[in-house]
C-alpha cells in the first residue's frame, strides 16, 4: 500500500507516519522511485503499536524507541527481548534508598517472592524496575501505617500469576517472536488499564452485595 492507503487504514494523518518515520519508530517503506515507497501489513500493525505508546499510554518518544528496539532485536531470548522492551516503558519511581523503611521493604517483598516460588523475579531482584517499583510502593504503605507484608500480598500475587499465564498463553497464538514481543508491550500499555478498571467494578459490586446499595 501507499502513504495514503496506510494513512487511511491506520487513521493516522501521513505528516504524523512521516514524522515517525524519521523518528525511527517505523521502518522505511519499499522504495518505489525516488519520492514514493510501499508499505505492507506489518508496517500497518506497528504503526498501531506507536500509536498506542505514544498517544495512549504517553510513552516520550525517546522511551518508545528504545522498546520498539528491543521488541525487534532478535539476538535475544524471548524472556530477555519481552523483558528488556517492558522494562523501557515509563517506570513508577524506585524506593529512597536512604530511607530505613526501604530495608523492610525489600525484605517483605523478597519474602513474598520465597513464598511463591519466583525464583527467576528473585535472581533479578533490583535490576528489575518493577521490582524497584514495588518495593517503593510497599515502603510507602508501611510509612502511611498501612499494613503491606508478605501474607497480605501472596493471595494477590497468585491472582495476578493467572493473569500472567493467560497473557502469555494468548501472545503464544501469534506466529513470530517480534509479533509475540509487540503483543506484550501492548497488552502492558492498553489491557493494565482494563483490569485495574474491572478490579474497581468488582470492589463496586462486592461492596453492594455484603453491604446493600443504600
Amino acid at each position: 500500500m501507499r502513504l495514503a492507503e496506510l494513512s487511511e487504514r491506520s487513521g493516522v494523518s501521513t505528516a504524523t507516519i512521516k514524522y515517525y518515520l524519521r523518528e525511527g519508530l517505523l521502518a522505511p517503506g519499499r522504495q518505489i522511485n525516488a519520492t514514493t515507497a510501499e508499505y505492507d501489513e506489518e508496517h500497518l500493525r506497528r504503526l498501531r503499536l506507536v500509536r498506542a505508546l505514544i498517544q495512549v499510554g504517553k510513552v516520550p518518544v525517546a522511551n518508545a524507541r528504545e522498546v520498539l528496539s528491543h521488541v525487534d532485536d532478535e539476538s535475544l531470548g524471548r524472556t530477555i527481548r519481552l523483558g528488556a522492551a517492558l522494562w523501557a516503558l515509563p517506570q513508577t519511581p524506585g524506593p529512597d534508598e536512604e530511607d530505613p523503611l526501604t530495608v523492610a521493604a525489600t525484605a517483605e517483598v523478597d519474602r513474598l517472592l520465597r513464598t511463591l516460588g519466583w525464583e527467576a523475579a528473585r535472581e533479578v531482584g533490583s535490576l528489575s524496575p518493577v521490582h524497584r517499583s514495588l518495593v517503593a510502593l510497599v515502603a510507602t504503605l508501611l510509612r502511611l501505617g498501612y499494613p503491606c507484608d508478605a501474607e497480605l500480598m501472596v493471595p494477590y500475587a497468585e491472582l495476578m500469576h493467572q493473569a500472567a499465564a493467560r497473557d502469555l498463553d494468548q501472545m503464544e497464538t501469534y506466529a513470530s517472536d517480534t509479533e509475540k514481543a509487540e503483543v506484550a508491550v501492548s497488552a502492558a500499555v492498553l489491557f493494565e488499564p482494563v483490569l485495574r478498571a474491572l478490579h474497581r467494578l468488582a470492589q463496586e459490586e462486592e461492596s453492594a452485595r455484603r453491604y446493600g446499595i443504600e
